[in-house]
């Protein structure tokens, strides 16, 4: 399996970070994506990316980190994504979830990055919290080479929006909760070449963690809920779903 969006090198696991990634390797997660968020955790993201079979980088500046980050800091991912070539630029987007976001700088970021994805020619690993039209607005502007729209939480129409520009879909523990009635419809009827997993740990655990520290372990049964809504062996929907991940990322 392989899980799409894992914040591996977050301090949540800085005290037991083997023991997660060799309980994630026995319940059958043999690659992981692990976005950027910050220019100043790309060299101890980079360390534990080397550290784990499977793992491959992205890089780029969460729209939630904009505020302290500094003009410079394009600077630095653009060398980054020149000395490094991961395999996508992220995580990057918009986040209108946070009261009095500047979203008019967080939109300069993501222009900026998603600049630097055309020009090296990668995709995007997309935060779309709360603001989905305008990446989308952004998105047709500033075309890039597809990508995931990460912890997909809009309407069918905006699915479709994204699929036609070359995008996947990422499902992870929110699809676990039987009242998160959208997603898990979604989850069950947006077309098979859509969808890719996700945990996001240590975040966005699935309903059975008790609003716990989430793990890359966990894929397997999120893999498990969400072939149940699809009405199909979790056999069937990882190999459809690890086939998307590598048709939009390459590199796995």
């Amino acid at each position: 399996m392989i899980d799409t969006h894992c914040h591996l090198d977050a301090a949540e696991f800085a005290a037991d970070r083997a023991a997660v990634q060799a309980a994630a390797q026995a319940a059958g997660v043999d690659a992981i994506l692990v976005p950027g968020v910050t220019v100043d955790a790309f060299p101890g993201q980079k360390t534990v990316v080397a550290g784990c079979p499977g793992a491959l980088a992205a890089y780029g500046i969460h729209p939630l980190y904009v505020p302290a980050a500094a003009d410079g800091d394009l600077a630095v991912v653009g060398d980054w994504l020149a000395r490094e070539r991961p395999v996508a630029v992220g995580e990057i987007g918009l986040d209108g979830y946070v009261a009095g976001a500047d979203m008019a700088r967080q939109t300069a970021f993501f222009v900026a990055q998603l600049q630097l994805a055309r020009e090296f020619d990668l995709p995007v690993i997309l935060h779309v919290r709360r603001a989905i039209d305008p990446v989308l607005r952004e998105l047709r502007r500033w075309r890039v080479r597809g990508g995931i729209a990460h912890a997909f939480n809009g309407s069918r129409q905006q699915a479709d929006e994204f699929l036609k520009l070359g995008f996947k879909l990422g499902f992870g523990g929110a699809a676990t909760y039987a009242g998160s009635t959208r997603i898990r419809a979604l989850a069950a009827t947006l077309p098979a070449e859509a969808i890719v997993l996700e945990t996001d740990a240590p975040d966005i655990p699935p309903a059975w963690l008790n609003r716990g520290r989430n793990t890359p372990g966990e894929l397997a049964r999120i893999a498990d809920a969400i072939a149940g809504l699809r009405g199909v062996s979790r056999a069937a929907l990882v190999a459809q779903a690890d086939a998307n991940a590598r048709a939009v990322l390459g590199g796995f």
